[in-house]
């Protein structure tokens, strides 16, 4: 692993001032429990053997990454690469850290994996593991999302997960995660919170980040031996941050490439009708962990919107944070209109139809090209959009200008 990866975070989990684990007594030893077992077989070859051996035979792996020439051509300037985590069995790279959670947890003798989900790609990886291993499974999911992503939660309840709907407040992710979270505590002694992204308390953003990792050192071998250069921008969708994290991790010591998250700006810059965390947030605490955070007048996390279920939650991973206030990482956003035109335009164009959340990158590539002539941008294609055809084809019909 490069210098950045070993060194960051510290061992109480710390990203610069981001991080940590604000956790309630009850939780106190299990959360301590998680970091102890991943510090003894992350270094384990019997582990890191069998995780091999999934990801190359269950999950298909490595996915490639492919020259996007016609977006390319239509965009001009900048030529477009995507690494192709849709390809990655269940749709989206999330499998790649809910096997290694589901190994961790048969390692831990847990019985049990638990989880929120937004757009319901961590929830179906989720429940592939708990079948894979032999585990009870249940995901915690907003109304909302629930309507948004049904083809999603029937894939969770075809794998045997139980689904339970979360009908307070804003009814999506960051209620999601209240109620999973309310629900493990009478259960932790059997089950492993399998959180779904780089959020959460320590060790989960280090813990995710590091399963995810091999997302960029795949794509950093894959773009040299296609061109024979490092790409000149990475870009990747930002919620919580973990198809990002693992891309940026790639090349995290690659001074001259440049790295772009890329939030949802939904509607309009307006609180409560956007999700872009670092772009209008301010530091805060929310589900254990110290990070940047959109905030309402009362200094609690704010309402959110955006188009891509994924991506709706008003915080932010704790090393993004920590990357954007050191000026390693660039952030940026993309609004609904411009992910749904991405949307269409790749699939119209290459064949490939992606997922909202992945769309947004998509977005910042074709916006980004014509100001960057000869230069390359890789994005991570981190999800397919199987799970949003429905609601956008009825929602806004089969192109853009439908």
């Amino acid at each position: 692993m490069s210098s950045y990866l070993k060194e960051t975070p510290t061992r109480d989990g710390f990203f610069g001032d981001y991080g940590g684990a604000q956790l309630p007594p009850v939780l106190e030893p299990h959360f301590k429990a998680i970091a102890e077992a991943y510090d003894k077989i992350s270094k384990s070859a019997d582990y890191i053997r069998d995780l091999r051996y999934i990801r190359k035979h269950f999950q298909g792996r490595p996915t490639p990454v492919s020259h996007l020439k016609n977006l390319s051509e239509i965009c001009g300037g900048a030529q477009i690469y995507a690494k192709r985590e849709d390809l990655n069995h269940t749709g989206a790279h999330k499998l790649n850290h809910c096997m290694a959670e589901g190994l961790l947890a048969k390692h831990m003798g847990k019985t049990k994996l638990m989880a929120e989900t937004g757009a319901g790609q961590h929830g179906v990886a989720l429940a592939t593991a708990a079948a894979y291993f032999g585990l009870e499974c249940e995901i915690h999911m907003g109304e909302i999302d629930i309507a948004k992503e049904a083809p999603n939660v029937t894939r969770m309840k075809l794998l045997g997960a139980e689904v339970v709907p979360v009908g307070f407040g804003g009814r999506s992710l960051k209620e999601a995660v209240d109620s999973a979270f309310e629900s493990y505590v009478p259960q932790a002694d059997t089950a492993l919170f399998a959180i779904g992204s780089v959020v959460g308390p320590h060790p989960f953003p280090k813990m995710v980040r590091d399963f995810q990792h091999i997302v960029g050192i795949e794509a950093r071998e894959q773009f040299l031996e296609m061109t024979g250069d490092l790409p000149d921008m990475v870009a990747a969708c930002v919620g919580g941050g973990s198809n990002a994290m693992g891309m940026f991790a790639g090349f995290i010591d690659d001074a001259d490439v440049a790295l772009y998250g890329v939030e949802p700006m939904g509607t309009s810059s307006k609180l409560g009708e956007h999700a872009a965390t670092i772009t209008f947030g301010e530091d805060g605490d929310i589900h254990g962990f110290r990070t940047m955070l959109l905030k309402d007048e009362a200094g609690e996390p704010a309402p959110v919107h955006t188009v891509a279920s994924g991506l709706d939650y008003p915080g932010v991973g704790p090393e993004h944070a920590h990357l954007y206030r050191t000026g390693r990482a660039n952030y940026t956003a993309a609004n609904d209109k411009e992910a749904l035109d991405a949307f269409y335009k790749l699939s119209r164009h290459e064949g490939i139809i992606p997922a909202l959340e992945s769309a947004h990158a998509v977005a910042f590539a074709m916006r980004e090209a014509a100001s960057n002539p000869g230069k390359s941008i890789l994005i991570n294609l981190s999800g397919r959009g199987d799970k949003d055809i429905d609601y956008v084809t009825e929602t806004y019909g089969f192109s853009v200008d439908s």
